[in-house]
């Protein structure tokens, strides 16, 4: 068994930081987003009422594809799966009456990142923060959207150039704002192992790395600003050890493969979600059980931020009762359960360390692989990568089928079911309202100043200048996501999978 270093000491296995949670504890944020932009709002500042200490965006199926409300395969989809979001007007409803300046927000969004950057950035503005303290994450992470999600629009490789323009604007313009959160989370969710999302998801941040690096950028110019998130799934001691052995990994690979010097820049800041897949329709109540023991998972593997999901989840989108009660559990976890009075409360245990080694290994055997292959985007543009994680997702589910893997409630210990209780519901009415303004706000604006910006935008995507401030400036002019899509649509095309 080796021994490692202290808490806050390279590789960071131990932890990112000396004193952990006895100094600062991990930020809670509950992910949230439905229906119409007013609608969410309430339900931020519900959460902030309730001790929520960071803001976490989701966005309708629209918005991540890079279509308004009022596309015709935006029909149905509007307001769904996370809140509408089409123009400059819409992000100030979303954030009416929250200081953008003295909160952190995540917003879980890819394709389109670079635009629900540019006008959460230009809110912040107009409410008068102060842009080089904003804080917060943009998920950004194009590739796991190839690998596992599928909401992408462009080919990879202009999708990473994207990427890497924010990569280099934000380091100028935000420079306290992570520029993207590298997901294990989704990999894992499609049916990873745990190694899988640990070698996968540090597969694609090597990636990011060297197109940064290729785009002309100085590692530890960008490196700092990385983050990553992940699973906490249902094997208590594995999703410890599997924090810390990416902690470790990511350590080495940014000293010795890339050559950092910050020391920032060797540290792998993370936030955590509980598994959706793992919660269950049948006897949903049980899932308040599953989602506590990942969200300690995670604090004893020494998350930054985390996220707990309802016990209704299965079902559709969360009751505010059963969000507050999630949000419950963490607070739980932080003032009740005095794990947090410790760094790394399991290190040098020897089923643990011994997890950690195997955890890590498998991750380099994985990522060695993929070099050979001659890289993430080759392995990716191969299938290799998804056919991995599909034969995992197969094999788990014979193991279910089989009961040699046991679901309480699904295949053992079931129940008769009653009726299932009543979910959260989005009033269709939404939708026809979200289209009417949108209409509106097209007729209102000046369309001549909107059609210069989208077309100055699309001559930069044919160069090779910073796509950022060109964006920025459509959403300015009040210029609509699908708008600002379409325009890089006719440069790039759209990625269709063989």
């Amino acid at each position: 068994m080796k021994q490692d270093t202290g808490p806050g000491q390279f590789p960071y296995t131990r932890g990112i930081y000396r004193d952990m949670y006895r100094s600062r504890l991990w930020t809670m944020r509950q992910y949230a987003g439905f229906g119409s932009a007013e609608e969410s709002n309430q339900r931020y500042r519900y959460l902030l009422s309730q001790g929520i200490t960071g803001l976490s965006v989701a966005f309708d199926l629209p918005t991540q594809m890079g279509m308004d409300s009022d596309h015709t395969l935006a029909a149905g989809e509007v307001g769904r799966v996370g809140v509408a979001i089409c123009s400059l007007e819409d992000m100030r409803r979303l954030f009416a009456g929250i200081e953008l300046g003295k909160i952190t927000t995540s917003m879980t969004i890819n394709s389109t990142a670079a635009i629900l950057l540019s006008l959460y950035v230009l809110v912040a503005r107009e409410q008068g923060a102060d842009l080089s303290k904003l804080s917060g994450t943009i998920q950004n992470d194009i590739l796991k959207e190839y690998i596992a999600r599928g909401t992408y629009i462009y080919p990879p490789r202009p999708a990473m150039r994207i990427i890497t323009d924010l990569f280099a604007w934000a380091g100028r313009e935000l420079p306290e704002w992570n520029t993207i959160s590298i997901s294990g989370y989704h990999i894992r969710e499609a049916g990873s192992t745990a190694i899988q999302e640990v070698a996968f998801t540090l597969g694609n941040a090597i990636a990011y790395v060297e197109a940064a690096i290729d785009a002309g950028l100085t590692v530890d110019s960008f490196a700092p600003r990385l983050s990553f998130f992940f699973n906490a799934h249902n094997n208590f001691l594995e999703e410890i050890a599997k924090y810390r052995a990416a902690r470790r990994l990511w350590a080495r690979i940014m000293r010795d493969r890339f050559s950092a010097k910050n020391e920032r820049s060797w540290m792998l800041r993370f936030h955590t979600q509980t598994a959706g897949s793992s919660l269950t329709a049948q006897q949903p109540d049980i899932n308040v059980v599953r989602v506590s023991m990942q969200a300690l998972a995670a604090v004893l593997g020494g998350t930054q931020s985390l996220h707990t999901n309802g016990k209704d989840e299965a079902l559709g989108l969360p009751t505010e009762e059963s969000a507050r009660l999630a949000l419950r559990t963490q607070q739980i976890i932080a003032h009740e359960s005095g794990v947090t009075s410790t760094g790394d409360p399991f290190g040098g245990s020897y089923y643990i360390e011994q997890l950690t080694d195997e955890i890590e290994q498998g991750a380099v055997d994985y990522i060695e692989r993929v070099d050979a292959m001659g890289g993430t985007l080759a392995a990716i543009e191969k299938g290799y990568v998804q056919n991995e994680i599909q034969n995992a997702a197969y094999e788990y589910q014979q193991s279910v089928e089989r009961q040699e893997t046991v679901v309480v409630g699904v295949n053992r210990f079931r129940q008769e079911e009653k009726d299932s209780p009543i979910t959260f519901r989005i009033d269709p009415e939404i939708e026809k309202q979200q289209v009417a303004r949108l209409r509106e706000l097209r007729a209102g604006r000046d369309n001549v100043v909107v059609e210069t910006r989208l077309a100055e935008l699309e001559a930069a995507a044919r160069g090779a200048e910073n796509l950022l401030p060109r964006i920025m400036a459509c959403c300015e002019a009040f210029g609509t996501v699908g708008e600002i899509s379409d325009r890089l649509r006719r440069v790039f095309g759209e990625y269709r999978e063989g």
